[in-house]
């Protein structure tokens, strides 16, 4: 949960750090903006008296100076028109053909100046922004798009690399396990046999001998968590089937088994194995949240496409703020427990099966069902 809490901070650190970015951006644009609009205007008054200059002017030097000016101006696109709206000049407008039309946008904007030429007539230039202008005033959203998108990948990244390096623990965890346990059972290998042969009529031991054996399955399942196992052809009949003879005979009378299989076998690519420790894994955790006593019901359903399996059970179910982490690694509701055994069911379900594992439905105080969905063999 430390982890958990932690990643939590990062990420409201990084968001935070975005918008402060993104609102100093959009404040220090917005300055630069404005003061490029009252020089843009400034120009244009400047623009516009000159060309009123040159329709009253009498001197060739005030109407050299005059002609500088107009002719000075490069960026901002202006219009000049008669107060019918006909254009009379125009000027850095790329689409001549419909000077008109951008004439009446600029006047109904209100960029316009008014140049008086006596005797009632007038006429009016209208202005847009330059390219420059335009380019700065958009430049702030692009600048907070690339921002987030900074966030967002950093966020992934953390993510990512802090699932991998999760995985590695549990990988080596997992190994390390099938490790230690080799010595014990290979001894205890030993043993049954010596009490095989001086024992011969002893009904318990067989018993023996089959958890030894079900305890050598246990660390090879261990010893292939962080490999890739082949999938071959399997009856996922006989995996639950399997899975609910065994965990019927290991739980308490109170806890009653029900199994629902198809009339005809289905067959999946799997690993027979792993896949029977997942549906072996979610019985013990229906079996802990019932506290031994309720009702376990599997049912495999062979659908068009796809293999189904559900596990519902009459426990205690889960809160609805818990059920996005139940397949985090180290989540438990357990006193005891490392929070490992849904974890490695998710990874062996959707990277060894690439299959879906999920909680179907929980109700706090009614129960849960998770559900496991395969693609059928030989399906694409």
């Amino acid at each position: 949960m430390q982890f958990t809490d932690r990643i939590r901070q990062v990420k409201i650190l990084l968001v935070v750090a975005a918008v402060i970015i993104a609102v100093a951006s959009l404040l220090v644009s917005h300055v630069l903006v404005a003061d490029l609009q009252r020089e843009e205007r400034t120009k244009m008054d400047l623009w516009a008296k000159a060309m009123k200059y040159i329709d009253q002017a009498e001197d060739e030097a005030g109407l050299a100076l005059a002609l500088d000016v107009i002719k000075g101006n490069t960026t901002i696109p202006v219009i000049v028109t008669y107060p019918d709206g006909t254009v009379a000049d125009f000027r850095n407008i790329s689409d001549s053909a419909n000077v008109e039309a951008y004439a009446k946008r600029m006047y109904q904007s209100g960029d316009t100046i008014r140049i008086d030429l006596g005797e009632g007539d007038y006429q009016m230039v209208c202005y847009d922004e330059s390219t420059m202008l335009k380019r700065l005033t958009q430049y702030p959203y692009w600048q907070l798009g690339i921002v987030m998108i900074f966030v967002v990948v950093a966020i992934f990244a953390l993510l990512s690399s802090k699932k991998a390096e999760q995985n590695k623990v549990w990988v080596g965890l997992s190994k390390e396990t099938a490790h230690q346990l080799g010595t014990p059972i290979s001894s205890l290998m030993a043993w049954v046999e010596i009490l095989k042969e001086q024992y011969p009529d002893d009904e318990l031991i067989p018993e023996m001998s089959q958890d030894v054996k079900r305890l050598e399955r246990i660390a090879e399942r261990f010893s292939k968590i962080g490999s890739l196992p082949e999938p071959v052809d399997a009856s996922m009949n006989e995996v639950v089937a399997h899975v609910v003879d065994y965990m019927d005979r290991r739980t308490s009378k109170k806890v009653e088994m029900a199994c629902h299989l198809p009339s005809h076998d289905v067959t999946v690519k799997m690993n027979a194995s792993l896949f029977e420790w997942v549906i072996e894994n979610l019985c013990k955790n229906a079996v802990d949240a019932m506290e031994g006593k309720g009702r376990i019901d599997l049912t495999l359903m062979d659908e068009q496409s796809r293999v189904v399996v559900e596990v519902a059970d009459t426990g205690k179910g889960i809160r609805k703020k818990d059920i996005k982490n139940v397949f985090t690694p180290g989540f438990t509701t357990k006193k005891r427990g490392w929070g490992l055994g849904l974890s490695l069911a998710k990874r062996i379900v959707e990277e060894y099966h690439k299959g879906r594992i999920f909680v179907k439905q929980s109700e706090v105080g009614v129960g849960t069902t998770f559900r496991i969905e395969l693609k059928r063999a030989g399906k694409a």
